[in-house]
């Protein structure tokens, strides 16, 4: 190949991948994104002489539940979902009431992408919370079946699930590891990697919340997007 016709070819391949990684850097700053909580483990790598690190992000594991009409639903079941999650009991005269009503506004912002986020509610006292104590509360609220799961189980596996899997004593240093009780919920990506989590009893922190669920939405695997743009590339060659 000629010296000429070399040069031309690497500028071609150059400049535009120059271009992406300018634009994806940029964009990137431009919005902050939800940060990941809780790491696993850290992967440790020797790469040219270099020691190369990479933090295994905890992911949420699934676990069966029923849900307000008896069915038993799993979080596997939401695959490709972002999830927004909290726990409440129906016998709560206080703060669970007051989530209710700040998980249905959130339903109801979110009507037109029911596919894409699912509301998840799931009871401290599952000895009390029977499926037709759970299906008064879901009426009472209004909740959309399809959206919102309103969840019960085993209690050993539903605290081993808030305390070792959601990390509830740690977002919330007030829990009593005994008996779940939080204003908080807790934000999920396609992953089931916590992303954050939100008063809910502050209007600041739920605006915050309806900020960061369409950003979770738009996010994409950056080396997929890289290989896309790849081959978008050699197709327009």
């Amino acid at each position: 190949m000629k010296p000429k016709a070399f040069l031309a070819l690497l500028l071609a391949i150059l400049l535009p991948v120059t271009g992406y990684l300018l634009v994806d850097y940029y964009s990137k700053t431009a919005t902050q994104m939800p940060g990941r909580y809780f790491y696993d483990s850290v992967r440790i790598a020797e790469k040219n002489g270099k020691t190369m690190y990479d933090t295994v992000w905890h992911h949420v594991s699934s676990m069966e539940f029923a849900n307000q009409f008896g069915r038993r639903v799993s979080l596997a079941d939401l695959k490709g979902k972002i999830i927004v999650l909290d726990f409440f009991f129906t016998r709560c005269p206080s703060i669970c009431p007051r989530l209710a009503k700040a998980m249905k506004r959130l339903q109801n912002s979110f009507t037109n992408n029911d596919s894409i986020v699912q509301f998840v509610s799931i009871s401290v006292d599952p000895v009390h919370d029977s499926v037709p104590e759970l299906r008064k509360w879901a009426e009472r609220f209004d909740v959309d079946p399809d959206s919102w799961w309103v969840l019960t189980g085993n209690r050993d596996s539903i605290y081993h699930f808030a305390i070792n899997e959601m990390k509830a004593n740690i977002a919330d240093v007030s829990v009593d590891t005994s008996f779940v009780h939080t204003e908080d919920f807790f934000l999920l990506d396609k992953e089931r990697i916590i992303r954050g989590w939100y008063n809910g009893l502050d209007s600041v922190a739920q605006k915050k919340l309806v900020r960061d669920i369409p950003l979770l939405m738009l996010e994409k695997d950056r080396k997929k997007t890289f290989m896309e743009f790849f081959k978008g590339l050699w197709k327009d060659a």
